[in-house]
This record gives C-alpha cells, structure tokens and sequence, in this order.
C-alpha cells in the first residue's frame, strides 16, 4: 500500500467534522423511534376502530333484543286473545237470540254490557274487529264462504259479513267471513 492510502484508511475520527457525527447519530437513532410512534398510532387507530364496532354491536344486539322481547309479549297476547274470539262469537249469537224475547229484556241488557265491557278491555289490548260490509273483497283480511247477485252492491263488493273478523295490533288473527256479491242480474237470469 502507499503511504498516501495509509493515511486515509487511519484516518482518525477527529478529523470528521462534529455536526456530520451528531447528524449521522440522530438520523439513526430517529428512525427506530418513528417507526414505533407510527406503530403505536396505527395500533392505536385499529383499537379506535374496534371500539367503535364493539359500541355498534352491542347497541344493535339491544335493539334486537328489544324487539324481540315486544315478538315475545305480542305472540303470548295473541294466544290468549284467540282463545276469546269464540266467546266473543257466542256472545253475539246469544245476544242475538236473546233479543227475540222480550221477557229476558234485563237479563239481556246485563249480557250486553258484559259484552261491551269485553270487546272494550280486548280493544285497549289492541283487538280490531273486522266487519267489512259494503267494502271490497280482500283475500288477505276477507274469506269469502258465498258469491251471490245483488243489485245493490257492485260486483267483487261484501253483501253481508257472517262472521266477525279479528286483527290484534295489525295483525290478522282471523279473517272475516263474508258473502260477496256476483254483481247484478239481468231478469233473463244472466250476469
């Protein structure tokens, strides 16, 4: 080797200047320490994010749960308000006949307002009585046992309801019995 390659190979540290020996040590020591601040923050992001879904989860299952609790009241309601409807039906039909006899006037007023008192406790309940007469056939709340002609009312339309439908809180627990008209009859017996 010369001499001249020597001297720089043992070059001693003192000849570099100190400012490029700071900033060669801040730049290599800054590095590790951005990189675990940016791992810290993305980790920290992702957590903020799992939070967030954990909250919207747990308010969803409240809400579901709600829901499903109201289903669960709804259903049990339901079945007792069922087991009425043919109370009510033979209640009418005994009002009905009673009113044919006039001797049982008393006794009949006193059914009726057992009658008015039931059909007033199931309605705060929220039981609809379904009596369509005159309005359209509707397959979804009407049963149609019979079509007859009338002259009266139009075609597809309920002549009479023979019996009483339910609805409890919109929905149908029994559709109404109806008759329906076949629309109108020329005198040769023909639509």
């Amino acid at each position: 080797m010369t001499k001249k390659n020597e001297n720089l190979s043992e070059a001693p540290e003192e000849d570099t200047p100190a400012d490029v020996k700071n900033a060669i040590e801040e730049e290599v020591t800054t590095e590790p320490a951005l990189s675990e601040l940016e791992k810290a923050q993305n980790e920290a992001k992702e957590m903020k994010v799992r939070y967030l879904r954990a909250v919207a989860d747990l308010e969803n299952y409240r809400k579901r749960i709600t829901r499903e609790k109201q289903d669960i009241i709804r259903s049990a309601s339901c079945c007792v308000v069922e087991s009425l409807l043919p109370v009510l039906d033979n209640m009418k039909l005994g009002l009905k006949s009673a009113e044919k006899h006039p001797e049982a006037k008393e006794v009949t007023l006193g059914f009726k307002m057992v009658d008015d008192q039931l059909k007033k406790s199931l309605s705060e309940q929220g039981l609809e009585e379904l009596l369509p007469n005159g309005e359209t056939f509707d397959p979804n709340l009407h049963e149609c046992i019979s079509h007859q002609p009338s002259s009266e009312v139009a075609e597809d339309h309920i002549i009479e309801t023979v019996r009483a439908g339910y609805r409890l809180n919109e929905r149908l627990l029994r559709a109404a019995s109806v008759i329906v008209s076949s629309g109108q009859v020329d005198k040769e017996g023909k639509k």
